[in-house]
């Protein structure tokens, strides 16, 4: 029977298809810390207080980065390059959505503008990150190889998830609500073009490794479609709602837990 839970377990079992997931995945996530470093360093003046918060997003990111490589060295094996068609991060900044790279190398101050296009775009992202991550806990939690990861990578994505909402209604609550949900609507419509362009060339490249069927692969891909459909048509809104978040400043402690080793 084809289901999430076996699909992964499949990838998780086979040493090629797991060195590409992790590799994928900690190069994502270190490209995060990477942006959330460069915003944390630019954050305009009438934002400052920020900064720590973005700092601790930051090092979550850079955090999951090396925890997916401890991953891979755990089972022996090493990083490969990662395919381009399956760089979510750079996929999305093509569309532009984000801040660019090009615009956080330069050394000058964001305006208050970029802080809200920052926050929207986290908002949209973490959100996805949060629901992969809750997927991954509801089954693999007790996986002796995978488990204490994924409840860690889960915690932290669902505590930046919290921060994206409490910020944004706070800039909201200062007269820049219009702002925000033309924001959140723009990166919400183009996160699901996005997500389902990456999820068949991951799919398609797992394909290769794992020797599927084109039956099977076409059952992936018109599955991968039909979420799409559904995100395109209703799911969306799910992204671009905003409510005082369960964690309360969520990122504005210190970190409680011990890193992945």
């Amino acid at each position: 029977m084809l289901s999430a839970q076996s699909l992964f377990q499949e990838i998780l079992d086979d040493d090629a298809s797991f060195r590409l997931f992790c590799s994928i995945a900690a190069s994502g996530e270190t490209q995060g810390g990477w942006e959330n470093g460069r915003i944390a360093a630019l954050v305009p003046p009438s934002r400052r207080g920020l900064a720590p918060k973005i700092v601790r997003h930051g090092a979550d990111e850079e955090k999951h980065g090396r925890i997916f490589g401890a991953l891979l060295k755990k089972r022996g094996l090493s990083p490969v390059e990662v395919p381009s068609d399956t760089d979510y991060t750079m996929l999305l900044e093509r569309q532009g959505i984000g801040l660019a790279h090009e615009r956080l190398k330069r050394d000058e101050p964001l305006s208050e503008r970029d802080i809200i296009t920052y926050l929207a775009h986290s908002r949209v992202t973490e959100q996805r990150a949060s629901e992969q991550m809750r997927l991954l806990l509801r089954y693999f939690a007790g996986h002796p190889e995978i488990g204490r990861a994924v409840k860690m990578i889960s915690n932290d994505e669902d505590n930046h998830l919290a921060y994206c909402h409490e910020e944004l209604l706070r800039l909201a609550r200062a007269g820049h609500g219009r702002t925000i949900q033309h924001t959140l609507r723009e990166c919400a419509h183009a996160e699901i073009r996005v997500y389902r362009d990456v999820s068949l060339a991951v799919m398609a490249h797992m394909g290769v490794l794992l020797h599927w069927s084109r039956a099977r692969s076409a059952l992936l891909a018109a599955g991968i479609h039909a979420v799409y459909a559904y995100e395109r048509l209703i799911g969306w809104r799910r992204m671009v709602t905003l409510e005082p978040p369960a964690r309360r400043d969520a990122l504005g402690g210190a970190a409680t837990q011990a890193e992945f080793a």
